[in-house]
C-alpha cells in the first residue's frame, strides 16, 4: 500500500512538473530566462528536440528565428559605429563580452563544468587558436561595414557551410556524397565568377569564410558547449584588448558611443544564448534551414538600408550559391543527414 502510493505521489508529481513546463514555455518560450537554462550540449548540437514536446519546439523555433535574426541585423549595429576604428570596436567587444558572459556563467553556476576543460593542455591550445581566428572574423566584418562591403560579406556567409564541408574532407578525413561535391563545386565556381569577371578576388568574402570555417574546425577538437567555448576565448583574448584601449585618447570617443560600445558584450552574447535555447529544443535539420536567414537578412541590409550595389556579377555569384545551398540541402534531406550547423555566426 504504502509503495503503490508512493507511486501514485510521484506520477502527480512528475505530470505537475510537465504541466509547468508547459505553462513556462507558453507563458515565456522567447524571454530573458535563457539566461538561467543550463548550457547546450558540448559543441552546440543536439541530434532531438527536448522532451517538452511541441511547445518546446515551437519555443525552440522562436528562439532559433530570433537568434539568427539578430545576426542578420549586426550591420546596423556596427553602422552606427562606423566612426570608431574596427580595432577599437574588436578591442570593445571582446571586453565587455567577457564581462557579461562571466556573469550569465556565474548566473547559471557553470563554473565547474568549465575547469576540467582547462586543465588539458590540448584544449587550452585550440581554444587559443579559437580565439585568434574569431577575433579575425570579427575584425574582418566591422572592417565590412564601415567600409561599405556588407553585400560581399553576406557572400562569406552564404559560402562557409559548403566551405565546412570540404574543409571536413580535407582536415577530418569525412567523406561526401556526390551531390555535396556538386555543392562544393558550384560554391567554388561563384568564387571564381567574381575573381575572374569582376574586379578582382572576393577578399573579404572568402576570408570571412575561411576563418569562420577554420574556427569550425577548431571547436570540433574540444569538447566545449558553444558560451562556454566562447567565455574562454574572450578572455584569452581580454589581456591585449584592455592595454589596447588604454591607448585610446578619451577625447576621441564620445561619451554617446562609448555607451553603444558598452553593450556589445550584450549584443554579442545574448543571440548567442537564443541558439542555445534553440539547440535544445530542435532538431538539426530545423536549425540547418535557419541558418541561412543571417546572411540573408544582412544582405537585405546591405541593399536596402545602406543602399550598397548588386551588379550583375555579384548577382550571378549569390545565385550560384544560392544552387549550391539547395542541391546541398536537398542532398540532406532525401539522405536524412543534417546539416552541419556553425556555433555562433557573427
Amino acid at each position: 500500500m504504502r509503495r503503490a502510493a508512493h507511486l501514485q505521489g510521484q506520477r502527480k508529481s512528475h505530470s505537475a512538473g510537465r504541466a509547468w513546463s508547459m505553462v513556462a514555455a507558453a507563458r515565456g518560450s522567447v524571454s530573458f530566462l535563457f539566461v538561467t537554462e543550463r548550457s547546450d550540449p558540448p559543441n552546440g548540437q543536439s541530434d532531438a528536440p527536448s522532451p517538452a514536446g511541441s511547445r518546446g519546439s515551437q519555443g525552440g523555433l522562436l528562439y532559433g528565428l530570433g537568434a539568427y535574426t539578430l545576426w542578420g541585423v549586426f550591420p546596423l549595429y556596427f553602422h552606427a559605429l562606423a566612426e570608431v576604428a574596427p580595432w577599437v570596436v574588436l578591442c570593445h567587444r571582446i571586453a565587455w563580452s567577457v564581462l557579461f558572459l562571466g556573469v550569465v556563467v556565474s548566473i547559471r553556476g557553470e563554473w565547474n563544468a568549465i575547469r576540467p576543460i582547462l586543465r588539458r593542455r590540448r584544449n587550452v591550445l585550440f581554444l587559443s587558436g579559437g580565439s585568434v581566428l574569431i577575433a579575425l572574423n570579427w575584425l574582418l566584418f566591422i572592417y565590412a561595414v564601415s567600409s561599405h562591403q556588407v553585400v560581399e560579406a553576406s557572400l562569406g556567409y552564404f559560402i562557409n557551410p559548403l566551405l565546412s564541408v570540404a574543409l571536413g574532407v580535407i582536415f577530418l578525413r569525412e567523406r561526401l556524397r556526390v551531390w555535396q561535391w556538386v555543392a562544393v563545386f558550384i560554391a567554388c565556381v561563384a568564387v571564381a565568377n567574381l575573381t575572374l569577371r569582376g574586379a578582382g578576388f572576393p577578399w573579404m568574402a572568402v576570408s570571412l569564410a575561411c576563418t569562420f570555417g577554420f574556427y569550425g574546425l577548431v571547436r570540433k577538437k574540444v569538447d566545449i558547449n558553444s558560451l562556454h567555448g566562447l567565455l574562454v576565448e574572450t578572455a584569452i583574448l581580454f589581456p591585449i584588448a584592455l592595454p589596447l584601449l588604454a591607448f585610446v585618447p578619451d577625447h576621441k570617443v564620445p561619451a554617446a558611443t562609448l555607451g553603444l560600445l558598452s553593450l556589445s558584450g550584450i549584443i554579442t552574447a545574448v543571440p548567442l544564448l537564443m541558439f542555445g535555447a534553440a539547440l535544445r529544443r530542435l532538431k538539426l535539420s530545423t536549425i540547418g534551414f535557419l541558418q541561412y536567414i543571417g546572411p540573408t537578412l544582412q544582405l537585405l541590409v546591405a541593399i536596402a538600408v545602406f543602399h550598397e550595389p548588386l551588379d550583375h556579377l555579384k548577382l550571378t555569384s549569390f545565385a550560384l550559391c544560392w544552387l549550391g545551398i539547395a542541391v546541398y540541402i536537398a542532398d540532406s534531406v532525401l539522405t536524412r543527414h543534417p546539416q552541419a550547423v556553425a556555433d555562433e555566426p557573427e
